[in-house]
This record gives structure tokens, C-alpha cells and sequence, in this order.
């Protein structure tokens, strides 16, 4: 009923203000998207951790925030605002117990939380470690929420007050896991094609480097195109040298020969 009522305030909010101002809730979901986006030009990933991790913190209000990503059948947390809370994860990963584990690899709407770590039942290892760290209370977000793949992994939310999280908008912050998560899946596309087109350049340069020294070698020795090449592979392993360094070094010395 809360949030009916807000949603409803937000809208006569809208359709009546002549100003064109916006609402409480309306600015925080624009703050939002402006956090998240990537600049013409694209963020690496590990930028865009970063923005995700300070946005998180200053969107929700938690006193650190910190992100697990899936680490081949292990987890790893690449960023977060402040160390304690790699800490806090290690344990968590350790022990395959805690919020960001569950939701990571739960099924569900991909969210877990406690107010009070030292005294919660269900995560007997990790919450009073935490809480020993002067974390005492925590909620996390799996990127995508309610996502029958596998998750990504997880946003990690904590406050070193028991109950400090109690306030904070869960609907802001599972709208935030899913923002996240699109603006992190689009810097590793970025990232994946930038990086086969660099392997495709390579490549391309290697051949061509490759067919220069088999030009030199058929000229001055009278070859064969399959005869050149069948020199340069055995001689690059005689000397244990790359085959395309040493084409290389023959295009570049050709007038020595």
C-alpha cells in the first residue's frame, strides 16, 4: 500500500506541476540512469565498477557497498568503497555462506538481508566475523534480480549500525542491481570486441609479415611459396624464435641478405 500511495503522489506530482519539477522518487531514478551511463568512447569494466559501487552508496545509503562478481565456480569482488568489505565477502566466499552468495546463486528475486549480523541465525561464521569487522548489518542484490540464469553476481549493502539498512528502498535498490548489471554486460561487450578486433589486427599483420619474408625467400633462393614457409617454420624453431618475429627480422634486414 506504501508504495501504491508514493507512486500515486508521484503522478498527480507530474500531471499537475506547470514547472515541470520532479519528485523525490522520480530524481532518484534519473540520478540513476545518469550515474550508470557510459560515455561516448565506452568505460572499461573496471571503470565502470567503480561508478556502480559509489552510485550504489550514495543511491541507497549504506556505509560501504561492494560488488561479487562469479569467479569460474568461486566468487571475487573486484571494487568496493571501502576494504573492510572485502573482507567481509572473503569470509563469505570462504565459507559459501552470507547475502551476496545467496543472491548470486539463489533462485528467487535474488535478495538477502540482516539487520543484525552478530545475532542472525542463519549465517553462524560469517555474520559475527562481520560483525567483528564493525559491519552489523547488510542486504544484497543479485544482477539481474529475478533471473532464471545464472546471476552475474551480486551488489553487497553495509552499515556498521545494527538495523542501519532498515530505511533504505528495497524496489530502488533492485532497480539499481538491474541498471548495473546492463551497464556492466555492455562494458564486457565492449571489451570482448575490442579485444578480437586487436587479435584480428594481429593477425592480419602477421600474415602480411609473413608473406613479405616468403617474397624475400622465393626471390633470393628460388622457392617455392610452400618451400619458403616450411624454411621459415623450421628455422623459427631451430631458434627458438616466433615465426612472425622472424619474418619480421628478415623483411626489416632484407637488404643485408
Amino acid at each position: 500500500m506504501g508504495d501504491e500511495h508514493r507512486w500515486r503522489e508521484e503522478r498527480e506530482r507530474f500531471v499537475n506541476d506547470d514547472q515541470g519539477a520532479l519528485g523525490p522518487l522520480a530524481e532518484q531514478f534519473i540520478s540513476l540512469g545518469e550515474a550508470l551511463t557510459i560515455v561516448e568512447g565506452g568505460l572499461g569494466v573496471g571503470e565502470v565498477l567503480e561508478r556502480i559501487v559509489h552510485a550504489a552508496r550514495a543511491v541507497v545509503g549504506a556505509d560501504v557497498v561492494s560488488v561479487t562478481l562469479r569467479n569460474g565456480n568461486g566468487f571475487t569482488t573486484p571494487v568496493e568503497t571501502d576494504p573492510i568489505a572485502s573482507k567481509a565477502d572473503a569470509v563469505q566466499y570462504e565459507h559459501n555462506e552470507g547475502p551476496c552468495v545467496e543472491a548470486t546463486v539463489e533462485p528467487g528475486l535474488g535478495y538477502a538481508a540482516s539487520s543484525d549480523l552478530r545475532v542472525d541465525a542463519r549465517w553462524t561464521r560469517f555474520g559475527p566475523a562481520a560483525a567483528d569487522l564493525g559491519l552489523n548489518s547488510v542486504f544484497a542484490t543479485g544482477m539481474f534480480p529475478r533471473d532464471a540464469r545464472p546471476r552475474m553476481g551480486a551488489l553487497n549493502y553495509y552499515s556498521r549500525t545494527p538495523g542501519g539498512l532498515d530505511g533504505a528502498d528495497k524496489d530502488i535498490a533492485l532497480v539499481f542491481a538491474t541498471h548495473a548489471a546492463v551497464a556492466l554486460q555492455g562494458a564486457q561487450a565492449v571489451e570482448v570486441a575490442e579485444l578480437r578486433s586487436t587479435q584480428l589486427a594481429e593477425a592480419v599483420r602477421s600474415r602480411d609479415v609473413i608473406g613479405q619474408a616468403k617474397g624475400i625467400l622465393m626471390e633470393r633462393r628460388g622457392l617455392t611459396a610452400d618451400e619458403a614457409f616450411d624454411t621459415l617454420r623450421r628455422t623459427s624453431q631451430d631458434l627458438n624464435v616466433k615465426l612472425r618475429d622472424l619474418a619480421q627480422t628478415l623483411a626489416d634486414r632484407r637488404a643485408e641478405l
